[in-house]
C-alpha cells in the first residue's frame, strides 16, 4: 500500500502550487484544477465543473470476495495574516513581517480522507453510504516579536463541506460484478466567483480501491473476454488504473489524472513538487536559478513551497546529475 500511497499523494497535490512558486505567479492565481468535485450551486452554471463523481470498475471473485473503499480530496483553507494594533485588536493585512520571517495570507489545504469498512461484494447490492460532513471551523496561530510582545496571528479557516460517498455492486454474472463509487457535493453555496466555489469543493479528488479473496480487472488493458464488460464502465472526471507492484491486481487508484497501469515515481526524483507536467531536473535547475528576491516570496508563500526551495538547495552534485535521465529497461527489438 505505500506504493499506492505514494502515487496517491502525488495525484492529491498535482497542479497544488505550480513553478516559480511563488503566490504572485499568474499561473498561481487559479489553483485546484483537477478533480474538482463542486457545489451544486456552481455546477448550474458551470457543467463542465460537476457536482459529481463515479468510479466504475470489475471485480472477478467468488462468493467470499471483498471489496474496501477509500476517497481523499484536498479542502481550501484560508490563511488569513494579523497583526496586533495598539489597542490589542487584531486587523487584517496583506504581509506582517515578524522578526525575519515574512507571513504572506494565502490559501492552503486540509486533506480529508473517508474509509469505508471491507465488506463483501453482496453486502453493496443495496447501497452502502459514507457521509461527509464537515463543519466550518477557525483557528488562530498566535506570532511573536523576538521579545515575546505579541506581533499578530495567522488565522486559518475553512467552509463546511456536506455530501455523501455511494457505493454498489452490480452482479454481472457468476464471478464477476461491477463496482459503482459514486462521489456527490450538496454542499449549500450561491455565489459568483470561481474563487469563493473553491471553499465548498473537493479538491483533488480521488478514489483507491482495494480487494480481498478478489482480483481486480484493467480497464485500461482488460482481457478479451471482459473487454466488453469494461467498455461498459462508466467512469465520470476520474480514470481508474491498476496500482501497486506490477502483476498485483488487488488495488485500483481512480484519479481525476490519466495515468497507465502500475504508475510509479522515479527513484530519482527529490520529491513532490506538485508539477508533473514538467520534468524534475527542469524545475529544481529553474528553482535554483532565481533570484534571492523570489527565493525569498516563494519561501514566504506557502509552508510547502519552503520546503520545496530548502530541499533544492541541500542537493548534491551526485543528485542533480541523476536527474538528467536514466534508462529503465534495455532490451533488443527484433
Amino acid at each position: 500500500m505505500d506504493r499506492v500511497r505514494e502515487i496517491a499523494d502525488a495525484v492529491l497535490y498535482e497542479g497544488y502550487v505550480l513553478w516559480p512558486y511563488r503566490r504572485s505567479a499568474l499561473k498561481n492565481h487559479q489553483r485546484w484544477t483537477f478533480g474538482g468535485v463542486h457545489p451544486p450551486g456552481w455546477s448550474e452554471s458551470h457543467p463542465d465543473d460537476a457536482a459529481t463523481m463515479q468510479t466504475e470498475v470489475l471485480v472477478e471473485g467468488g462468493p467470499d470476495a471483498s471489496v474496501a473503499v477509500s476517497v481523499r480530496f484536498l479542502h481550501v483553507v484560508r490563511r488569513e495574516v494579523a497583526q496586533r494594533t495598539a489597542d490589542g485588536e487584531l486587523e487584517l493585512v496583506d504581509a506582517l513581517t515578524v522578526g525575519e520571517e515574512r507571513h504572506l495570507a494565502w490559501d492552503e489545504a486540509a486533506e480529508r480522507e473517508f474509509v469505508g469498512p471491507q465488506m463483501r461484494l453482496d453486502a453493496f447490492v443495496e447501497p452502502h453510504v459514507l457521509k461527509i460532513d464537515i463543519p466550518a471551523e477557525r483557528r488562530e496561530e498566535p506570532l511573536h516579536h523576538p521579545d515575546g510582545a505579541p506581533a499578530g496571528a495567522l488565522v486559518r479557516s475553512w467552509e463546511p463541506l456536506a455530501g455523501s460517498i455511494e457505493i454498489t455492486a452490480h452482479g454481472l454474472r457468476e464471478g464477476l460484478h461491477r463496482l459503482t463509487v459514486r462521489i456527490e457535493n450538496a454542499t449549500p453555496w450561491r455565489g459568483a466567483t470561481r474563487e469563493a466555489a473553491m471553499r465548498r469543493t473537493f479538491c483533488s479528488t480521488h478514489t483507491v480501491v482495494e480487494a480481498s479473496g478478489a482480483e481486480l480487472v484493467s480497464l485500461t488493458d482488460p482481457p478479451e473476454g471482459l473487454r466488453a464488460d469494461a467498455e461498459a464502465c462508466r467512469n465520470r472526471g476520474t480514470w481508474p488504473v491498476l496500482a501497486g507492484e506490477e502483476g498485483d491486481r488487488s488495488t485500483i487508484l481512480s484519479s481525476p489524472i490519466i495515468l497507465s497501469d502500475y504508475p510509479e515515481i522515479a527513484p530519482e526524483s527529490p520529491g513532490d513538487l506538485f508539477d508533473g507536467g514538467e520534468i524534475d531536473g527542469m524545475l529544481v535547475l529553474n528553482i535554483l536559478a532565481l533570484t534571492d528576491e523570489e527565493k525569498a516570496e516563494m519561501r514566504d508563500s506557502d509552508p510547502k513551497t519552503r520546503e520545496i526551495l530548502e530541499r533544492t538547495e541541500a542537493l548534491s552534485n551526485e543528485e542533480l546529475m541523476s536527474l538528467h535521465g536514466a534508462v529503465r529497461d534495455l532490451r533488443v527489438v527484433r
